[in-house]
């Protein structure tokens, strides 16, 4: 089931990641889509507070991936500047999908064939014609199998 979310504001979206992060489980991969500015990282921001984390979470665009103690280990990786699933396997972040880690993904479309079967797969789209106003979709790669 895809559940989609209309947010008014930074504040929203964060609130509503936050809400996810709360019920995130060790193993849980999220995968984070959209364009450039979309809100991928204000997003990751309230996932990472659900998940415990009170420092400030920044985008991890040019280190690539942050580690965290929440909950749960947590690595928040930023694949912007990756070309692709090559890239990944060659850095190594494929061996945070270890089942202990919590791992949220902005540009996770460049990683698509290796994203584990259950995943959280959210995509942000811009709302047409409105500065903040975000539509989040979201779905759990195990619903749409289980409806298949």
């Amino acid at each position: 089931m895809e559940t989609i979310v209309i947010t008014d504001s930074d504040q929203e979206t964060k609130a509503w990641g936050q809400e996810l992060g709360e019920i995130l489980q060790a193993g849980d991969i999220v995968a984070l889509i959209g364009e450039l500015g979309a809100g991928k990282t204000v997003l990751a921001q309230g996932i990472l507070k659900g998940l415990g984390i009170e420092e400030t979470v920044q985008s991890p665009s040019f280190i690539m991936a942050r580690e965290y103690a929440g909950r749960f280990p947590v690595v928040h990786i930023d694949l912007y500047r990756l070309r692709d699933s090559h890239d990944f396997l060659d850095l190594g972040f494929n061996e945070y999908f270890d089942g202990r880690n919590v791992v949220v993904i902005e540009w996770a479309e460049k990683i698509s064939d290796l994203l584990p079967p259950h995943h959280h797969h959210i995509h942000l789209t811009w709302y047409i014609n409105e500065q903040n106003k975000r539509l989040i979709a979201h779905r759990h790669s195990s619903d749409v199998e289980e409806n298949a």
